[in-house]
């Protein structure tokens, strides 16, 4: 692969298990030295992908390269030139922290005389120095987590992918495990990875929307936020919830609502125009208004739009 090529290289590509399509015509590049992510719900297609690309699964139809190799002729080339970490983590928990590496190593072929170097050099990645004969069951989730990571890079591959690592791991561990990733970034190396935390997203240099196994938008969290939006976004603060939002998806100036936390985050295409008939409408039909204000746009409103924005009526009376 040379410096110019893209890591990572789809083009078209489909997955259906039966009459179900799980990927459905997906086409996107990776760059090397960037943090590219895979944003979307579970059952999104997020896992499929990443596990064609790693060799995994072969994909129905499409073109997909890694690391210059394609995916479906030379699978096994792929798995020696990759970093994969699964959501679970992949670990044998009876085994001690450092026969966890040790055999890690030999999967990916690490050669015998280099093994002591990369395994200190996973340990000391991971805040693991000193634990090395821990058995690796006892370990806190977020331990793991670095273990695993350490153990799916011994080899130093150009391209890691992580499939979404974070699930059921705690915001500081999930905060430290992320500094991990930039510090391979800032080395060279291409990380890919899924997830569904929108905070997470915002630390990937560019971003793929996935929904329903379909790319709905592509590009860095700044673009998403500032060209993905249907409008302008207004925070309605009120109650109660439910009525104010029945409401206010029936007014033909909102082009979408939709509960975020304790209020309701409305599309409109003017914010400052349609705020005092907002309001007055709530209030008329008794709900309580505490403020009603102009915001910024989050990833997570660019996706509910997005997604909404490809659900069908049906679907939506739902």
């Amino acid at each position: 692969m040379n410096d110019d090529a893209p890591s990572v290289r789809v083009e078209r590509l489909v997955k259906r298990f039966g009459t179900f399509i799980a990927v459905d015509n997906v086409s996107f590049e990776a760059r090397r030295g960037e943090i590219f992510g895979f944003l979307g719900p579970n059952g999104s297609g997020k896992s499929t992908t990443i596990r064609i690309l790693c060799g995994l699964l072969r994909p129905t139809s499409g073109h997909a390269e890694v690391a210059g190799i394609n995916v479906a002729i030379d699978p096994e080339g792929v798995r020696q030139r990759i970093g994969y970490m699964s959501q679970r983590f992949s670990l044998y928990n009876d085994l001690r922290v450092v026969e966890n590496l040790r055999f890690f190593g030999g999967m990916y072929n690490v050669p015998a005389k280099e093994l002591p170097q990369r395994i200190a050099w996973a340990l000391q990645m991971a805040g693991l120095e000193g634990r090395e004969n821990t058995v690796t069951g006892s370990l806190p989730v977020g331990w793991k987590q670095r273990l695993a990571l350490g153990c799916s890079v011994l080899h130093r591959p150009p391209i890691v992918f992580l499939d979404e690592p974070t699930s059921g791991v705690d915001p500081v561990s999930r905060r430290q495990f992320w500094d991990l990733i930039r510090e391979m970034v800032s080395e060279g190396v291409s990380v890919f990875v899924t997830t569904h935390y929108m905070d997470e997203a915002e630390y990937c240099d560019r971003l793929v929307l996935l929904d329903r196994g379909r790319i709905a938008a592509m590009g860095t969290p700044t673009e998403l936020k500032t060209t993905h939006m249907n409008g302008e976004l207004l925070l309605v603060d009120c109650s109660p919830l439910a009525r104010a939002l029945a409401l206010l998806q029936r007014v033909p100036s909102v082009n979408d609502a939709a509960v975020f936390g304790s209020s309701i985050h409305a599309v409109v295409a003017d914010a400052r125009a349609v705020m005092p008939a907002m309001r007055a409408l709530l209030e008329r039909q008794g709900v309580q208004v505490q403020r009603i204000e102009p915001i910024a746009a989050s990833l997570e409103d660019v996706f509910v739009s997005l997604t909404a924005a490809r659900k069908t009526p049906t679907e939506l009376a739902a």
